[in-house]
């Protein structure tokens, strides 16, 4: 799986290095359909263990909807990277800092049920004591 990932990522640069020189537009639009590829393959690979995380859950006691929220959070947080890669690779450094803010807010709003659930358990460990 890594050598396909790294093999299309030294294809793509090389594809768009070539084009640079006589057709610029193309070879950024190499470039993103290179990465699209890419992200493309990493998902399939991240799909198929998307299910072990359920069963660690299960096995601790966790509530599911817990791990779905941090799978969300992470899953945000590539998303947000990466595009946020596109734009300062457009040359809009401005709006990828922008999108990397926001993106790391909508994960600390989505982080304030797994904060709640925490601090109830150590509220509820302090009560064993």
């Amino acid at each position: 799986m890594v050598f396909q990932l790294v093999g299309i990522a030294l294809i793509t640069a090389v594809a768009a290095l070539i084009l640079k020189e006589s057709r610029p537009e193309l070879a950024f639009a190499v470039s993103v359909a290179g990465g699209i590829i890419l992200l493309l393959f990493a998902f399939e690979f991240f799909r198929g263990s998307v299910s072990v995380f359920g069963e660690i859950a299960q096995i601790a006691g966790i509530d599911n909807t817990l791990v779905k929220t941090v799978l969300k959070m992470v899953g945000i947080g590539y998303l947000v990277e990466f595009s946020a890669g596109l734009l300062s690779d457009f040359g809009q450094n401005s709006l990828a800092d922008k999108l990397t803010f926001c993106g790391k807010i909508i994960i600390l709003v989505l982080a304030v049920p797994i904060i709640e659930r925490v601090l109830s358990l150590i509220l509820e460990l302090l009560e064993l004591i």
